[in-house]
């Protein structure tokens, strides 16, 4: 499904212009929950922003929320922002040198690195998984872009992925994580996605700072599991070590000159969050569950329409290959994945941004679904979706799913 050709280091911006805007994450699809929204309201007053990098309470929930994940750390060993987008800006421009990321990526990464104007390669992804590069790519890559006289630093990979919504099995995680490693990469390991396994009893997910504690800042953007996006806040966490307390105020200064601040109202929701309450704690399980299955369903639509698709394991995404449809895309004007975006949109009315925005050939017929859409038009069709014991039996699930397969079954 996607290849794993070993050619000449490609930068992130060869191949095909510029992508002008990003989409959107997955939207969830689902209400805010109301306990953060009191929360949010009862700090409205508020009207500070808090200090560059985030006040104590938010850096002591992010340190207890990574504890119980058994990631050890201090509060001077976090920085905050409002939303992944600058701090992940704030972390490349912090580290120095060209950036590496697998082939596809989350979109948000090129636009980062060329902003810097930081030159920035693909790296294939192995058959099992997206979001980690294949550990022998890696090194061949490293390889050719320092004989064309480059600078490797630094790896981005998301354990579970945006787009791909797969999981990189610890084996071969160990051993891109080592590879990197090996070569003197630092890994930023994005892990927005890790709270929302569609079956977390089956499932083993292990962070790269398990693996390399010294090598390792781990990104999270609350965004993916915890606070709706309106509400933008991204928390890192740093290795305990002198060389990257340094790369910490690097950052921070960074994130000071964009005037990056996390608003107090939002720093205190979100800390909220990041202590999991018994109400937030609920509100994952149930929205990782209702996810699963819808996303399980939407995943055997695109295979029944004759399209590719690995098995969706988190998120609210799945990615799907149309290449096998691509002579019946062509006779519908349908020969790119900027089309093939355009069209989807329009026949779905959600955004299904195509395989460019991710780092995909734009003549590869790649587009992430999201499965936020199908779960109700209304609040109310919403919550009845994350309470029901059989979501997919609801008439509002159950049609939005049909209008899904049949845009897809046209196709064939």
């Amino acid at each position: 499904m996607y290849g794993s050709e070993r050619t000449r280091p490609q930068r992130s911006d060869e191949g095909h212009g510029p992508v002008r805007y990003g989409p959107p994450a997955p939207d969830p699809g689902l209400p805010v929950l109301p306990e953060l929204a009191r929360v949010l309201a009862a700090s409205a007053a508020w009207t500070r922003p808090e200090p560059p990098g985030g006040g104590t309470i938010l850096r002591e929930a992010a340190g207890g929320y990574w504890q119980r994940r058994g990631l050890h750390c201090a509060p001077d060993d976090i920085a905050a922002a409002p939303g992944a987008q600058p701090l992940l800006a704030a972390l490349i421009a912090a580290h120095g040198g060209d950036v590496l990321m697998p082939r596809p990526c989350p979109a948000s990464w090129m636009p980062q690195a060329r902003l810097l104007g930081r030159p920035a390669y693909h790296v294939p992804t192995p058959a099992e998984c997206g979001g980690i590069p294949d550990p022998y790519a890696l090194l061949e890559t490293v390889r050719r872009v320092r004989a064309e006289g480059g600078r490797p630093r630094l790896l981005l990979i998301s354990v579970a992925d945006d787009p791909t919504a797969t999981l990189a099995p610890p084996e071969l995680l160990r051993e891109t994580c080592e590879a990197a490693v090996s070569e003197g990469l630092h890994i930023v390991s994005d892990e927005t996605w890790r709270d929302t396994l569609h079956r977390p009893r089956e499932t083993v997910l292990l962070s790269p700072a398990e693996m390399c504690p010294d090598d390792v800042t781990v990104l999270t953007d609350l965004a993916g599991a915890l606070t709706p996006a309106a509400w933008p806040v991204a928390v890192a966490r740093f290795p305990a070590t002198a060389r990257a307390g340094a790369r910490r105020a690097r950052v921070l200064d960074f994130l000071t000159a964009l005037g990056a601040l996390v608003a107090e109202p939002v720093a205190r929701a979100a800390a909220h969050a990041l202590g999991e309450p018994d109400a937030v704690a609920d509100r994952i399980r149930r929205a990782a569950r209702l996810q699963g299955q819808v996303a399980s369903a939407a995943h055997r639509a695109v295979l029944t329409a004759g399209a590719l698709a690995r098995p969706p394991q988190a998120g609210r995404h799945l990615y799907a290959d149309l290449g096998p449809l691509r002579s019946r895309l062509a006779a519908r004007g349908v020969t790119d994945s900027m089309e093939l975006e355009d069209h989807l949109t329009r026949r779905l009315g959600a955004p299904a941004p195509g395989g460019h925005r991710f780092g995909d050939e734009l003549g590869s017929l790649r587009v992430r679904l999201s499965t936020g859409p199908l779960l109700g038009s209304t609040p109310e069709e919403q919550t009845e979706s994350l309470t029901a014991v059989e979501p997919l039996k609801l008439p509002h699930v159950a049609r939005a799913l049909s209008i899904f397969a049949a845009a897809l079954d046209e196709l064939r």
